[in-house]
């Protein structure tokens, strides 16, 4: 019988996908897909799956963990300042929900104790460890619940990397969650790679042996779908296993997976990783992960700061969240610890809602809401500012010495004052012998002083 009454949906469905798992002696690499000497390839079929937002969704933090595996470590002063930062982001809802940490030095196990001496419910400090009973009894010892697992699941690393067989990997992994379990800690179960993972071939039946393991125990088994070469797509209609949607829908559907024990992990090698995450919530996951700013191994996460935005697109509110806490984040990284932001970083990045342009300053100053994507001021504690360039125009420099001179921020300076005239001009002389720098505050600062003096 190739069909099966689902309980959930109420409708008979074809069954063919829990069959088991397709042992084979060689791998399978999708090379139709990823064939390597070129760029992967986007396939489509045309299948559609349906929307499943669940009813609750929440953001889970790796800046201490995938974020410190592209830069030098941070201090432990450091990493309680970013926790205690990502506490007051997250709001009295807990919208940060986990943050999950190395275990493997003191230092990291310092970072964790203050961290969890400082009393927040969330974000929830999870660990992150090899995968054997040792460090399971680390976990424990250092007081946590629940901690990372990786459990690689495409042909890529079971054949290639670990030389072992799809049968193999799964018994080699259930014998370690099982050892988690036993530990008394929770399993999060990381699926490395599975935008190249044969799914119905092996995510399946090894998903759906968690889940009976998660049934037999008694132990919630967190799921964790890690897009980790950044090939997932959401275009409709497009073929496992890089379909985001497809991946969702049939973990939830096919493998009976809990809305909330799943989880989407992805990075952004070609430019997807905000878009991944936001249609992971949207098909069913209840969580995304992500860290600041983005940064992590190779191209980066999803950048955490995004997800709190696009969380407040989706549901309508931002549900207690406090954005400010993201520029201030911003300005510690840069001014504490060095880090820089490139300035056209969305967000937080210096330019990001900077004009040079004289036409856009000249509609910024008319009205506000003509070229600012939305009230940065209120929301994230950034007013949109004019940089002096030689396309600024009048409009541009009336407004900066409206911004810098002016009474309250009144625009008491416009295209015709003599001020601004006399400011162009100088404005103008620089660019006509060769400049190709833009002005600096300091510059326009001094050139206005003695401007002052020449009307007075």
């Amino acid at each position: 019988m190739n069909y099966k009454f689902n309980e959930k949906t109420n409708l008979l469905e074809h069954s063919s996908t829990r069959e088991g798992m397709l042992d084979r002696a060689d791998p399978n690499l999708y090379r139709d897909q990823f064939p390597y000497n070129e760029i992967p390839k986007t396939v489509f079929n045309y299948r559609s799956v349906p929307m499943d937002m669940p009813k609750e969704i929440w953001i889970t933090d790796t800046t201490f963990r995938d974020g410190q595996q592209s830069r030098e470590p941070y201090t432990v002063e450091q990493i309680k300042h970013i926790y205690e930062c990502l506490h007051r982001l997250g709001g009295p809802k807990g919208i940060i929900r986990q943050s999950e940490f190395f275990l493997y030095s003191k230092r990291d196990r310092d970072a964790v104790y203050q961290c969890l001496d400082l009393g927040f419910t969330y974000p929830e400090p999870t660990g992150w460890i090899r995968a054997s009973k040792k460090d399971f009894e680390l976990v424990k010892e250092v007081g946590l619940k629940e901690t990372g697992i990786l459990v690689s699941c495409s042909d890529y690393h079971i054949f290639l990397q670990m030389k072992m067989n799809r049968r193999q990997a799964i018994e080699h992994y259930l014998t370690i969650i099982r050892e988690c379990i036993e530990t008394g800690v929770r399993p999060r179960c990381h699926l490395e790679d599975i935008t190249r993972a044969d799914f119905y071939g092996f995510v399946v039946p090894f998903v759906r042996a968690l889940m009976e393991l998660m049934e037999e125990t008694g132990i919630p088994i967190k799921i964790r779908a890690c897009d980790t070469m950044g090939y997932g797509v959401t275009y409709p209609g497009t073929v496992m296993p890089r379909s985001v949607h497809g991946i969702i829908h049939n973990l939830t559907h096919h493998a009976d997976v809990p809305h909330e024990l799943l989880e989407w992990h992805g990075h952004n090698d070609f430019h997807r990783a905000v878009n991944n995450a936001a249609y992971a919530w949207l098909y069913g996951a209840c969580a995304v992960n992500a860290s600041l700013f983005g940064i992590g191994e190779r191209t980066g996460n999803t950048p955490l700061e995004a997800m709190v935005i696009e969380y407040a697109q989706i549901r309508g509110t931002l549900d207690g969240m406090d954005p400010h806490v993201i520029t201030e984040l911003a300005e510690y990284f840069e001014k504490e610890i060095g880090y820089q932001i490139p300035p056209m970083t969305p967000l937080i990045g210096k330019n990001f809602n900077v004009t040079r342009a004289g036409i856009h300053a000249d509609g910024l100053m008319k009205n506000e809401e003509i070229y600012n994507i939305f009230d940065t001021a209120k929301i994230l504690n950034r007013p949109w500012r004019i940089v002096i360039s030689n396309t600024s125009g009048l409009a541009g420099i009336a407004h900066w010495l409206s911004n810098h001179h002016g009474k309250a921020g009144a625009d008491v300076y416009d295209k015709k004052h003599p001020l601004t005239l006399k400011v162009k001009d100088w404005v103008d002389a620089q660019y006509a012998t060769g400049r190709v720098t833009l002005i600096t505050d300091e510059e326009l600062e001094t050139v206005t002083r003695l401007a002052m003096e020449e009307l007075s």
